[in-house]
């Protein structure tokens, strides 16, 4: 597999929902009830192992674009913080002049009693003191107009205040807002971390599963039905390596070697087949004793899926073919081992 599928695996691999394609621990229904647990195991593994460079990739990616987000977070975070600054220190300018206006109420207010006092005293006294009494009226006056423009700009200086005071909540409350959208940045940041750091490699994941290729065939094989199997491009397979299969040849097709062949058969088949083969006894011979090597009923791997006899072009291929150098390179890291009396026998076990 060359370097130029990686761009395509990245578009394509990790978004694979063919139905009877995805690996058995994903989605199993009710026609893989009976796959034992080791098959989706395997199944697991492989497609973590074939989506793994994928699957890095793509959480590189979100890092990339979670870190440039904490960039934007942190920008909005200092805006937000001057804001409120700004708005803080103007609430503050805007509460001491009310303050003071309040003030020079008050003393518009002492003042107008004053008069008021004064006024009284002058309309009280005998003998009237005309002059007197009207430069009072006329301080009370004066003293009235002073205290009710100053009721005014209390009343707008209170409106001025009442909106500083609304902003500083608004600029507290982004502030607040901001330092929590960064922290939580921050966090999925080092969750991505975390998931760097744990996602296994491709080769750790199929040495993982190569080691439970035994097992399979030792649990599938008496709890196998028809149902458990799926087909690939005309190909009938187990489940539990459809999706490998699949991957193999569509990577195949892209170095331009075509890949098909005969995957699933019955044991009837196998029987017929043993005999087709000039097998000196359907049920004891070795395999080795027929013309073509075919395995004694109930022992081949094609007879629960778990074997291919590749083909490429029509024929059968052999040790000469491009199609065979193609798997000798690659089949093993989509769970395939060639059993090397046949060429084009390929299994998850090389039996």
């Amino acid at each position: 597999m060359t370097k130029r599928h990686s761009a395509i695996r990245l578009a394509a691999a990790l978004t694979v929902t063919l139905a009877g394609l995805a690996p058995l621990a994903v989605a199993p229904g009710a026609a893989q009830a009976a796959v034992p647990a080791v098959a989706a195991s395997y199944s697991s593994l492989m497609y973590r192992s074939l989506t793994a460079d994928e699957t890095m990739a793509k959480l590189r990616g979100t890092l990339a674009a979670q870190q440039k987000a904490l960039q934007t977070r942190s920008a909005e975070t200092t805006a937000a913080v001057q804001a409120d600054a700004a708005a803080q220190k103007s609430l503050t300018g805007v509460a001491a002049a009310h303050a003071a206006v309040r003030e020079r109420l008050t003393k518009a207010e002492r003042t107008l009693a004053a008069a008021k006092t004064t006024l009284s005293a002058a309309q009280k006294k005998r003998p009237r003191d005309t002059a007197a009494v009207i430069r009072s009226a006329k301080a009370v006056e004066a003293a009235t107009k002073v205290r009710d423009a100053r009721r005014k700009k209390l009343a707008q200086t209170a409106g001025t205040l009442r909106t500083a005071q609304a902003g500083a909540r608004t600029t507290a409350a982004r502030v607040k807002k901001a330092l929590a959208v960064q922290q939580w940045t921050s966090t999925t940041i080092g969750q991505t971390h975390k998931q760097i750091a744990a996602a296994g490699t491709a080769a750790g994941y199929a040495a993982e599963a190569g080691k439970l290729s035994v097992g399979v065939v030792a649990e599938v094989r008496p709890a196998f039905t028809t149902k458990d199997t799926t087909t690939v491009y005309g190909v009938t397979v187990h489940r539990s390596v459809a999706f490998a299969f699949k991957r193999m040849v569509d990577d195949a097709r892209a170095d331009g070697v075509e890949l098909s062949g005969g995957g699933f058969r019955t044991k009837e088949r196998q029987i017929e087949l043993r005999k087709i083969n000039g097998c000196p006894d359907v049920w004891k011979a070795p395999s080795s004793s027929c013309r073509v090597p075919t395995a004694i009923p109930g022992r081949s791997l094609h007879e629960i899926g778990l074997a291919v006899d590749i083909s490429s072009g029509g024929r059968t291929i052999s040790r000469q073919t491009k199609a065979f150098t193609w798997l000798q390179a690659h089949a093993r890291a989509y769970g395939y081992v060639n059993l090397p009396s046949e060429a084009w026998h390929w299994s998850i076990t090389g039996g």
